[in-house]
């Protein structure tokens, strides 16, 4: 009941006290409904299938009786016996033969067979006795003794050829792999199942002349099995919605049913197998099964019987059931409509509870709203009506006396309060300028400073290096004199190198460009950013080869750019020599062009180990490295060489997907206008 101790509501607790109870009982008789609802439904359609089964096993073996008696009555109507009494010297005539052959055509019309023959004792064709085949039926042999009659046999492919080669074509069911069946190697049942007649033709002395044999193909007959269900389930027996079934099995394989294939539109089942644990209840131990189960692709109400042949043996089964699901949905239906009843007699009980208890516990929920309302800052007064008892009208008299001096008190406060909090207000407003003061001279500071030391650093590097770069210089150029005197041609690999040097002289003027901005100077030129590519390729070559990457171009940008082609090359070279250290070995390093509103786009991108969000927020900044034995300020010149040209640079990267450098370079025409409009 701790429950019930933490509702502190009078309305909760007196409901719970009066509907939980009522709840309960509720819910309990709706549980009980439904066991016993759904247990006698179910013996009920367990009951309907046993009877339906019984009534299909008797269909069966009435039509059985209906086709042997059909055979006699055909066999005496057309006068066998006397033909068959002829004298011995024309039964090898012609005649006889041709007359014979249309009389057993004429009986296998009218009695409605899939084949006649005639036989003698030994059970071969009086029509062809030296081809005779002898496959001993027991029921062939009672007929050779006189006794007439019809049986279930299963006919092999080799005896359905004997008897007529059409009958094998017709008695193939291809074997469909179904879901809890016996697996099995066949993928064709050749077999027949036969529903094969016998009758004896005695003439007047009582001798037995012949054997008058037929039979009726079960295998695809769906009228058979239609007219079956046409008994079984006439119009009325089932519910509108459900759908009654009756299915022949040769062993455990479907040959002729009337259970739909959802596989085909309109088409019949046939071929699929039942489950194992049918086959081994009805098949193996030779019992009825009686329950519901999975046929096919839908739950049926299922009944099975096994059919024995002449000898006895278990050769099939025969079934007959009917959908469930309308059945069921019913049974859920008239949960729904109990369940809906008994929400509206709950719902009219609490109506009546509640209303009918609103004066014992309004005066109470009253003063709550009051207190509560009070709580959230508004001023309100208990209101009690004059039928409220004494004690409740007295304590809300005093609690409101106790409420007139609680708000004296406090706008007396909240005066002093607005007071104090305009000078507190008029404080801070100047603290905060002299705080946003400080961290803007401090920004200012470590960006000086960071200059400072870049200066100071590039100072010691222009002078360091300048000196030995004018001697390298010197030397190439007496190397080209004294080579071209010797007849060897090098002017291409001393170009290369005097653009190398060349190079190493304008890192040291973009190094003085970072830490002094404001000094340089630069010409500008229309640059083929397609053709600047190609020329970068080479020198980033020994670079490419030394991690055997690929570099893929795609350029297919038109439009000609504008700025300082040596400034755009130490661009280029300086992402292409950081994608090569962020690329694994053998990897791939993609460069293209476009032309895009007003500008030409370079993407750099490649497929290395990519940077953290971390990473990204610092890639720029000066002294900011990620590589062992960098310095941080490849990015950095970049950055600030593509500010000075008054072009755009962003990055995209995500950690083991690689990383992805654009740069929008403005068109030569856009670069005039805004030249001209600044002018």
């Amino acid at each position: 009941m701790t429950w019930f101790k933490k509702t502190r509501g009078i309305r909760a607790r007196l409901l719970i006290l009066v509907l939980g109870p009522m709840l309960f009982m509720a819910l309990m008789l709706i549980a009980l409904l439904y066991f016993w609802t759904n247990q006698v439904s179910y013996r009920q359609l367990l009951m309907k299938a046993s009877t339906d089964l019984a009534v299909a096993s008797q269909g069966f073996k009435n039509t059985q009786q209906h086709y042997y008696n059909q055979l006699v009555i055909s066999s005496q109507k057309q006068q066998l016996i006397k033909i068959l009494q002829i004298h011995p010297q024309f039964r090898n005539s012609d005649l006889y033969h041709q007359t014979l052959q249309r009389k057993l055509r004429e009986i296998k019309q009218s009695a409605g067979l899939s084949f006649v023959q005639l036989l003698d004792k030994r059970q071969c064709k009086l029509a062809n006795v030296a081809l005779c085949q002898h496959f001993n039926s027991k029921l062939v042999n009672a007929a050779s003794r006189g006794e007439g009659g019809s049986a279930v046999e299963v006919f092999s492919a080799l005896q359905l050829a004997s008897i007529d080669k059409s009958l094998v074509e017709l008695a193939k069911v291809p074997i469909k792999n179904t879901a809890n069946a016996t697996s099995t190697q066949k993928s064709v049942e050749d077999r027949a199942m036969m529903l094969h007649l016998a009758y004896p033709l005695i003439d007047n002395n009582g001798k037995v002349r012949a054997i008058l044999s037929g039979g009726v193909l079960m295998n695809r007959n769906n009228a058979f099995v239609d007219q079956i269900k046409q008994t079984v389930y006439s119009e009325g027996s089932l519910h509108t919605q459900s759908v009654g079934t009756v299915t022949l099995f040769l062993d455990d394989v479907r040959i002729s049913t009337n259970v739909p294939d959802q596989h085909q539109v309109g088409g019949r089942a046939i071929g699929t197998k039942v489950s194992t644990q049918v086959r081994e209840k009805v098949l193996i131990e030779g019992e009825r099964w009686l329950d519901r189960a999975f046929v096919v692709n839908d739950w049926y109400i299922s009944g099975y019987l096994p059919i024995t042949d002449s000898a006895g043996a278990r050769v099939g089964m025969i079934y007959a059931g009917f959908l469930e699901a309308p059945f069921r949905q019913e049974l859920y239906d008239w949960l729904w409509q109990l369940l809906l009843l008994v929400t509206v007699v709950i719902i009219g009980c609490a109506y009546i509870v509640v209303h009918g208890a609103k004066s014992i516990f309004y005066p109470i929920e009253n003063m709550a709203k009051v207190i509560t309302a009070i709580r959230a800052g508004f001023r309100q007064r208990i209101n009690l009506p004059n039928n409220t008892s004494l004690e409740l009208l007295t304590l809300a008299q005093q609690f409101n006396l106790m409420l007139d001096q609680l708000e004296s008190q406090h706008d007396h406060i909240e005066q002093e309060a607005g007071l104090l909090e305009v000078k507190v207000s008029k404080r801070t407003q100047a603290l905060n300028q002299h705080i946003n003061l400080l961290q803007s001279t401090r920004e200012q500071l470590i960006a000086k400073e960071k200059l400072a030391v870049i200066g100071q650093l590039t100072a010691g590097i222009a002078h360091e290096i300048n000196n030995p770069t004018a001697v390298i210089l010197g030397h190439l150029d007496l190397m080209s004199t004294e080579l071209q005197g010797c007849g060897y041609d090098a002017q291409d690999d001393i170009n290369i190198m005097l653009q190398q040097v060349e190079r190493i002289r304008t890192l040291i003027n973009d190094l003085l460009l970072l830490s002094r901005p404001g000094d340089h100077f630069e010409t500008n030129s229309h640059i083929d950013v397609n053709e600047l590519i190609h020329a970068t390729r080479i020198l980033v070559k020994h670079d490419l080869l030394r991690k055997n990457i690929s570099l893929v171009c795609d350029l297919r940008a038109t439009a000609l750019t504008v700025g300082n082609r040596q400034k755009y090359q130490q661009v280029l070279i300086n992402l292409l020599i950081n994608a090569v250290a962020a690329s694994d070995i053998s990897g791939e390093i993609k460069i293209s062009t476009r032309n895009w509103k007003g500008f030409v786009i370079v993407i750099v991108a490649d497929r290395g180990c990519g940077m953290s969000v971390d990473t990204l927020e610092h890639i720029f900044d000066p002294f900011f490295s990620q590589t062992e034995g960098g310095t941080g300020l490849g990015l950095s010149i970049s950055y600030s060489l593509i500010q000075s040209q008054n072009a755009q640079i962003s990055v995209h990267s995500k950690t083991d997907k690689g990383s992805s450098f654009c740069i929008w370079l403005p068109l030569a025409e856009v670069a005039l206008q805004q030249s001209i409009s600044g002018e």
